[in-house]
Order: structure tokens, then sequence, then C-alpha cells
């Protein structure tokens, strides 16, 4: 009884100290897998642009802004419910150039 008690003792011992040994082999090797893949994918992605494929000014210089204004959409008038398709300037018909372009009055 007492030999068998000892041998399971080992036995026990054996698995509690291999067991996690085990695990975390597996874990070391599933961590440099994936920087292994993660550093090969980086290596596939485009570099950035060097110094000399960088955007540069136009020869004319800078572009400055452009201010006018837009006659406004007015809303449809209709005895029937309008759906959000059916209205005018809200991405499927554009604003046009206002023929008055000084400023107005403030409100």
């Amino acid at each position: 009884m007492i030999c068998l008690s000892a041998q399971l003792a080992v036995n026990h011992g054996l698995v509690v100290g291999a067991m996690p040994f085990a695990v975390g082999v597996v874990l070391v090797a599933l961590l440099v897998g994936a920087v292994w893949w993660g550093r090969r994918r980086q290596a596939d992605r485009p570099h950035p642009p060097r110094p000399e494929e960088q955007p540069r000014l136009p020869e004319s210089g800078p572009v400055g802004e452009v201010h006018e204004w837009r006659e406004p959409a007015e809303v449809p008038r209709s005895r029937h419910r309008l759906t959000p398709h059916q209205l005018l300037g809200f991405g499927n018909q554009g604003t046009r150039r206002a023929k008055d372009q000084s400023v107005p009055p403030p409100d």
C-alpha cells in the first residue's frame, strides 16, 4: 500500500511539473509564430514614400481659396409626405452658383 501511494505520488509530481512546462512551450511557440507571421506581413506592405516621391507645390505657387455664394435648395411643397430621395439638394442634385455674388446683409 505504501509502495503504491509512493508510485502515485511520483507520477502525480511528474504530471504536475510536466504539464505547465508543455503548456509553456506551446505558448512560446505560438507567440514566436505570431511575431514571425506579423513581421512577414509587415514586409509585404508598401514602404512610405521617399522624399522625392512626396507631393510638391505647383510652379504657380499655392492654390488659393474660392469663395462663392450658392443658391439654397428649397424643400418642394407637396400635399404628400416626401421621402429623403425625393428631396432636392441632399446628395442627388447639387446646388447652383448664385447670380448675385455680393455679400448678403447679416440677419
